[in-house]
């Protein structure tokens, strides 16, 4: 079953990168400004982990981005050394524009699933991304 799940997210995140650079992005540019959009008024540092890419690299697409006007970084009320990212009235007609250009691949990987089939998967995958998500702490003492 591993084997199985690492083909179809590589299958996944192929489908994905080639559709968004259809639309004028990159898949990490696309991807931080979904992940903006879901979670909402967190800092870079929150946002490099997510994306599994070093702080340095996403602070220079973040500068490239808030120089066309997608990102706007602030001030985090709870860290003043940190910098919170929101999207801008120009990343919400990105965000759309990526939106459609996934939309097509939705229905491809979930042709021939009804509502309920999809309703489990999601179940199922949320629960395994819970699985393993363990924090690394954890890892480290239970080995």
């Amino acid at each position: 079953m591993p084997y199985l799940l690492t083909d179809s997210a590589r299958l996944l995140r192929r489908a994905f990168n080639e559709r968004v650079r259809k639309t004028g992005a990159t898949s990490q540019q696309a991807r931080l400004l979904l992940n903006i959009e879901r979670m909402p008024d967190q800092n870079q540092a929150y946002y490099a982990e997510k994306l599994e890419i070093e702080p340095i690299t996403l602070c220079r697409m973040v500068d490239r981005m808030e120089e066309a006007g997608l990102i706007e970084r602030r001030a985090d009320p709870g860290d003043r050394r940190a910098r919170v990212l929101h999207l801008t009235e120009r990343s919400r007609g990105e965000i759309e524009r990526i939106r459609s250009g996934l939309a097509g691949l939705i229905e491809t990987m979930l042709d021939g699933f009804d509502d309920s089939e999809q309703a489990q998967l999601a179940a199922m995958l949320a629960r395994i991304s819970e699985n393993l998500s363990v924090p690394a702490e954890e890892l480290a003492v239970n080995g």
